[in-house]
């Protein structure tokens, strides 16, 4: 396991942490490829019930690492990782369960989508800039986030990139519940207790049936968006604004 990511299981839980927070968490290949790889492990794992995606630091996941995108980008299968991730996520058959707090940007915000419960501290803050680097949605999000949100508040976030405060983002049902920071860990260890008290069968049961009427559309959603995406990043305007951000 890339110590980009931590691992720890107790209790049926395995939690999954974010360990880049110098730069607050942000996705680069080596961390990408070992989150989809936890991940598809844990869904064949029977000691595995539920489990937690949390980030070090004081951020969750700024989105994508920058200087490691733009370098990836001039590579063949520059969004293999990123696809690879977004489908594990997409297929997970267990409660998948999200600890947020500070910066949630990109692809920290979308993987939201594809979470069971997701808590988050009061001082998150939830940033979709797709359109402002030249780029499109991922992550099914074109598909998700209108379904949860409606389709005005949904262009609002990820056409024209508006910030998304925590108390926003509990009123669009993208959060569970918001918290202090004190009370975040003894809150989703209330809820981990509750939902592993469950028939646990039952449990990824009613999970199913929540997501698998749209699963192979939502696959489709995925793999449309990135090659759009794809596209979108050769374009002069987002070689122009990510430069920009890098320089």
């Amino acid at each position: 396991m890339s110590d980009t990511l931590l691992k720890h299981q107790a209790e049926g839980v395995l939690r999954l942490t974010l360990n880049r927070p110098g730069s607050k968490n942000a996705l680069d290949r080596r961390l990408y490829e070992a989150l989809s790889e936890a991940l598809e492990q844990a869904d064949e794992d029977a000691s595995v019930a539920a489990v937690v995606i949390e980030g070090a630091g004081d951020s969750f996941c700024a989105g994508n690492d920058l200087h490691d995108f733009v370098a990836a980008e001039q590579q063949e299968g520059a969004l293999e990782a990123p696809r690879r991730l977004l489908l594990a996520l997409a297929s997970f058959s267990k409660p998948l369960v999200a600890k947020v707090q500070g910066h949630a940007v990109g692809i920290g915000t979308t993987l939201l989508l594809h979470c069971d419960l997701v808590l988050c501290q009061e001082d998150a803050r939830f940033l979709l800039p797709f359109a402002r680097l030249g780029l499109v949605p991922e992550g099914g999000s074109s598909l998700l986030l209108p379904q949860l949100a409606g389709h005005p508040k949904a262009f609002e976030l990820l056409v024209m990139g508006e910030p998304c405060n925590a108390a926003t983002a509990e009123q669009l049902g993208l959060v569970n519940a918001v918290l202090p920071a004190a009370d975040l860990a003894s809150e989703l260890k209330r809820r981990l207790e509750r939902l592993l008290a469950l028939p646990q069968a039952a449990v990824r049961q009613g999970k199913a049936m929540l997501r698998d009427h749209q699963r192979e559309r939502l696959r489709q959603v995925i793999d449309e968006e990135l090659e759009i995406f794809a596209r979108q990043l050769k374009t002069p305007e987002a070689r122009g604004a990510l430069q920009k951000l890098l320089n």
